[in-house]
């Protein structure tokens, strides 16, 4: 998954000739799973037409300040426009734009939204060669590179003009891969390696029944796409679910019992930075598993168990450099069992999982405490568990800061 998806993405397009790719630029924005609202200048809709970017947004399009609806005009916000943008790309860039925003104009909605927004800009210059060169506009381009805005370079090859040379504006996937490039770098996890295991554990007694915990791998899940989406490279380990979830640019392992779950944990876990171990890994299983399917008719009186490893014990006696974070689920006693558990097993962190008056499995809300390797305790209230795995991940990076 693109760190852009699900963004709010204002594009600003003024009057040159390179603004005939920008349909392009936004269908592959779209698919990204992007939402995209244009505003124009006056003079770049000889370029392309409102009709146009307004189809591949599917949303209006804005190229003055009021718009005229049944003889009654109606004033298009720019302050609401620019609040609502997570990010703002103007492409292409000319000249008189930079210009412009160099010198705080606002003649053009373009203009009244860049200089009311408070998010990432992002220019994409775009003009003929000599006029690229001239140390004035090389000047405006040095005055916009400030911390909120970013210039694109240019590309190089045939130009309007017949010219050959820099000046080009960028082709749109180039654009795309700049700004998640840019977005990237700004967020809290960017280039950490994160492995997390998820769900269930199913210990064969036969080819049809196991013994397992119950788990959804909810919880799981939703901790392996927020860390993407705050940059991690992710690494997912999980039992069997029957969740069906996007997983894109994540890659996930499937397992089926603990000793599969221990060896695939095992394999990622020296180059990890952080490891979340959120499986529900059955406590036993079969001494022996029997081939063929057990006889109702012939009866069972006994299953002879043996304990599993203990993976996470495992993993605290191995790790060096690592965080390790551990899942504890508790009837009763639960600060202390989870206290216990963190400090027996070499942990960094525990999150404690409570079964009294609500019960998580399943479910898809969470309620949890978090405790660090200090046993100071960060208790949180019943959440969704996609808004719990934001809460659990700020915990980490807080706590891997102060380590």
């Amino acid at each position: 998954m693109s760190v852009l998806a699900q963004k709010n993405i204002l594009v600003g397009v003024s009057g040159g000739i390179a603004a005939y790719k920008i349909p392009l630029l936004i269908r592959q924005l779209i698919k990204l799973n992007c939402k995209v609202k244009v505003v124009m200048t006056p003079s770049s809709k000889e370029f392309v037409t409102p009709l146009t970017l307004s189809t591949v947004s599917n949303n209006d399009v804005f190229s003055e300040f009021t718009t005229q609806k049944n003889n009654n005009p109606s004033w298009n916000n720019h302050v609401e426009l620019a609040e609502w943008a997570d990010i703002f790309i103007i492409a292409p860039a000319t000249s008189n734009t930079i210009s412009s925003m160099v010198n705080a104009k606002c003649d053009n909605i373009l203009l009244a939204c860049f200089l009311s927004s408070k998010c990432p800009v992002f220019v994409v210059p775009a003009m003929d060669l000599e006029m690229y060169k001239n140390s004035l506009n090389q000047n405006n381009l040095k005055k916009l590179q400030t911390n909120l805005t970013d210039v694109l370079p240019v590309g190089s090859g045939s130009l309007a003009s017949g010219l050959e040379g820099e000046g080009r504006m960028l082709e749109p996937v180039e654009i795309i891969q700049y700004v998640e490039a840019k977005i990237k770098d700004t967020l809290p996890l960017n280039n950490l390696n994160f492995l997390i295991t998820a769900g269930p554990t199913h210990e064969k007694i036969d080819p049809v029944r196991y013994i397992g915990n119950s788990s959804s791998g909810k919880m799981g899940y939703s901790l392996a796409k927020k860390a993407n989406e705050l940059g991690a490279n992710v690494t997912l380990v999980v039992g069997p679910t029957n969740l069906s979830m996007d997983l894109s640019n994540i890659q996930s392992i499937r397992v089926q019992d603990s000793e599969e779950m221990f060896n695939e944990t095992i394999k990622y876990f020296k180059n990890s930075d952080v490891i979340i171990c959120s499986a529900a890994i059955s406590d036993f299983k079969p001494v022996q598993a029997v081939k063929n399917k057990i006889k109702k008719e012939k009866g069972l009186e006994s299953i002879k168990l043996e304990p599993t490893k203990d993976i996470l014990l495992e993993l605290g006696k191995i790790k060096t450099s690592q965080f390790l974070v551990g899942f504890a689920l508790e009837t009763d006693n639960f600060i202390r069992n989870a206290k216990n558990k963190l400090k027996s097993k070499n942990l960094d962190a525990i999150v404690v999982n409570k079964i009294d008056d609500f019960n998580p499995i399943s479910s898809d809300y969470n309620q949890i405490d978090f405790i660090n390797s200090d046993l100071k305790i960060t208790s949180f209230e019943k959440k969704l568990k996609t808004d719990v795995s934001g809460d659990i991940l700020n915990q980490i990076i807080k706590n891997v800061k102060e380590t």
